[in-house]
């Protein structure tokens, strides 16, 4: 059995693929994209008759931000930030968006369809390459199989805090980011966060560079430094575990032969100098224009990084503790004889461990596509140790018969479940609610679809953030209050608001927002009535231009 020790340096191969073999990924690729296509079928089909769903399954305000962007791009190669109310130049580009913005333009499918269409695509070519990596490090099928299932399906124990709230009836969830980060979570991605599925697909690098290394041919390097260049404009940042990954190999390499790796050193400098300009272009970005410099320092206004070394078991699971068990056991002492495959997917564990705790904002976005190597880690663990252990005790032999790794295949997958498992359920409740931000009322829809129609260069819009998020995406007006981290100075901008919808008081205070921001449209259905008591009709500096339902939308005098 090949795959229960580790390979010499020699034995670099890939494993034999028989067509039914992509016939099983087919399958559960298919069956995972209907799954997770339930609860957004649920949402349309239980929409109330006067509320709209917007198509987005989680993290609403990235989306629409995302939104923004592909309108900006259906029309024009770079945007302008329109989350904020600050006047701004056209100077960001994302491939991914600009691509997508421009078949709408020609298609017209409308926002949500397009990211529907971006969740099937990049799951299809995330799975696949997915699979296909299972097969350079894992030679027997039905531990590539394995693999490939706890790759697609593998959630941590979440549930564990679940079950934690409801036995001891807690108001509050020990450490929801835990389980609710969708980096390393390939289902939850699927279900909410497509454009991480396709970020994810930068591991196609790794695969490139290991088997032109095989074969001893720099062109693969050439592609590999094409798709880094290609993907790199859609997240920079995947470019850090790129280089990070590839340098770990190349290091671990030197150590074992005690000679430098020419082909690595060679392959590398050809990855690094076709792909680091999407990396330069987002430096220059976020340095020198003062609005991008901003929107940078306030990623950490999400309050999402890394969980600690601790909580990682919680969020990565049992896959992640096979692969420690894998690496631990597998010792230092073999590994002058370790093989390159092997000595790679290490590598690629190990020195993730310090990339996803590097000082920057963005660090839990350098989780994305960790659950590979864990996985295949955790299942060369399984066919090494684990199954000879159990056949040996069960079986009374050394080989570990068919039906033993089926039932083994059966109860991990049952056993990596649970949290996602509850995390789809989730949705559905929530998305019973039929509220706010999933939701909108047809008649805030049709308000913001006429500021789409006024004529001129975009104007401010003064809203809620419930309402202000989605009125880039839907009117192409620049947004009062909309973002996290795209509105310039948030906190302060979110505080105006609140002030300026709150009473009747402070006329004077909601004159200055209005005249400082250049405040051209003000809206006031009913999340602005939430708010507070403040009716616009009260300030003659407004005159009502749009009236629908109970949404009003006031244009500012002079």
């Amino acid at each position: 059995m090949e795959v229960s020790r580790p390979q010499s340096k020699t034995e670099e191969k890939t494993a034999h693929v028989e067509l039914t073999e992509w016939g099983f990924v087919a399958l559960v690729t298919l069956l995972i994209l209907v799954i997770t296509s339930l609860p957004i079928l649920f949402a349309y089909l239980t929409a109330p008759a006067d509320k709209q769903y917007m198509g987005i399954m989680l993290d609403v305000p990235d989306h629409v931000q995302y939104f923004s962007w592909m309108r900006e791009f259906s029309t024009a190669n770079l945007s302008s930030n329109k989350l904020t109310p600050e006047p701004n130049a056209p100077v960001f580009f994302n491939l991914l968006w600009w691509a997508f913005g421009r078949l709408d333009s020609l298609l017209g499918l409308g926002y949500p369809v397009i990211l529907q269409l971006i969740r099937v695509l990049a799951t299809v070519l995330f799975l696949a390459l997915a699979y296909r990596l299972c097969t350079w490090f894992l030679q027997e099928r039905s531990a590539r199989r394995l693999a490939f299932l706890l790759i697609a399906i593998t959630s941590g124990f979440g549930w564990v805090l679940i079950a934690a709230k409801y036995l001891f009836h807690l108001t509050d969830l020990a450490s929801p980011l835990d389980f609710t980060i969708s980096e390393g979570n390939t289902f939850l991605q699927i279900l909410g966060y497509p454009h991480f599925v396709a970020a994810a697909l930068y591991v196609f690098v790794y695969d490139l560079i290991l088997r032109g290394e095989a074969k001893n041919q720099l062109r693969y390097a050439v592609w590999a430094g094409l798709v880094a260049f290609f993907l790199g404009w859609q997240h920079a940042y995947d470019l850090v575990s790129v280089y990070s990954v590839l340098l770990a190999y190349a290091g671990l390499r030197w150590l074992r032969d005690r000679r430098i790796p020419v082909y690595l050193v060679k392959s590398g400098l050809v990855v690094g100098i076709l792909s680091f300009w999407p990396a330069l272009y987002s430096v220059l970005l976020t340095r020198l224009d003062p609005i991008w410099k901003q929107v940078l320092g306030q990623f950490s206004n999400a309050g999402v990084f890394t969980p600690g070394l601790l909580h990682l078991p919680i969020l990565l699971g049992i896959p992640f503790l096979l692969a420690l068990f894998t690496v631990v056991k597998d010792g230092f002492s073999s590994f002058r004889r370790t093989s390159n495959s092997d000595l790679f997917l290490k590598g690629w564990f190990l020195v993730t461990f310090l990339v996803i705790y590097l000082p920057v904002d963005f660090q839990v976005h350098l989780l994305n596509g960790w659950q590979i190597p864990i996985c295949i880690l955790a299942t060369q663990g399984i066919y090494r140790y684990i199954l000879r252990w159990l056949s040996k005790k069960a079986q009374h032999r050394a080989v570990p018969s068919p039906q033993l790794k089926g039932w083994i295949t059966v109860v991990l997958v049952a056993a990596v479940l649970p949290t996602n498992l509850y995390l789809l359920g989730q949705r559905f409740v929530e998305l019973n609610r039929h509220e706010t931000p999933y939701y909108l009322e047809r008649d805030e829809t049709a308000a913001i679809h006429w500021l789409a129609n006024r004529p001129g260069p975009s104007s401010v819009v003064l809203s809620s953030l419930a309402i202000g998020q989605y009125i880039p995406a839907l009117s192409g007006q620049r947004a009062f209050l909309a973002h996290w981290a795209q509105t310039v100075d948030f906190f302060h901008k979110r505080d105006l608001v609140k002030e300026f919808y709150a009473d009747d008081g402070d006329f004077a205070l909601k004159l200055r927002t209005l005249r400082d921001f250049d405040v051209r449209y003000v809206f006031y259905g009913s999340e602005e009535q939430k708010l507070g008591s403040f009716r616009p009709d009260g300030l003659d500096e407004l005159a009502p231009v749009y009236r629908s339902g109970q949404v009003v939308i006031y244009q500012v005098r002079n």
